[in-house]
């Protein structure tokens, strides 16, 4: 019984919107794969823009995106072990391998065992490690300011919670 009024409720609800045409509800209820297509489209796009932007830096020191994503992770979570740094990118052993002797060949990596346990490894940046990664997180900084800037508080608070369902957190 509860859920035929639930029911009912809701085809109620659905009706009202159609029916007074309100926009942003209707346009909730019925996304369109049109719709979905081209907010895939943006995210792409909008990850590409923002990549582009600290290409050139990360090309002046001949490192990639790959070799960006684990500055940047370095940069917010210093000392974090190589295993918490594995499950943060989901990447394999040989890949994270691979990108961190790039990072120690061109100076910007620290490693320091754990007190503790010293089979455990904590990495870090050093000043020239930051010092890159200011670079590229300026050039990305800019654009992402910028259209944060352009957008009111419900906007940004909006845009943060649709990125949280997106990446489940």
């Amino acid at each position: 019984m509860c859920e035929i009024y639930l029911i009912s409720l809701k085809i109620i609800f659905v009706s009202i919107i159609c029916q007074y045409n309100l926009p942003i509800m209707k346009e909730l209820l019925y996304l369109k794969d049109a719709q979905l297509k081209q907010l895939i489209e943006k995210l792409f796009t909008s990850y590409r823009k923002s990549f582009t932007d600290a290409k050139k830096t990360l090309d002046k020191y001949s490192i990639g995106i790959a070799h960006h994503k684990v500055l940047h992770l370095l940069s917010m979570y210093k000392g974090i072990t190589i295993s918490e740094l594995l499950k943060k990118l989901k990447v394999t052993k040989q890949s994270l391998n691979r990108v961190l002797k790039d990072l120690i060949k061109i100076e910007t990596i620290f490693f320091e065992k754990d007190q503790k346990d010293t089979r455990v490894k904590h990495i870090f940046l050093n000043k020239k490690g930051e010092k890159i990664f200011e670079e590229v997180f300026l050039a990305q900084k800019k654009r992402i300011y910028n259209a944060l800037l352009n957008s009111s508080s419900d906007q940004v608070l909006n845009f943060d919670k649709v990125l949280n369902e997106i990446i489940d957190e």
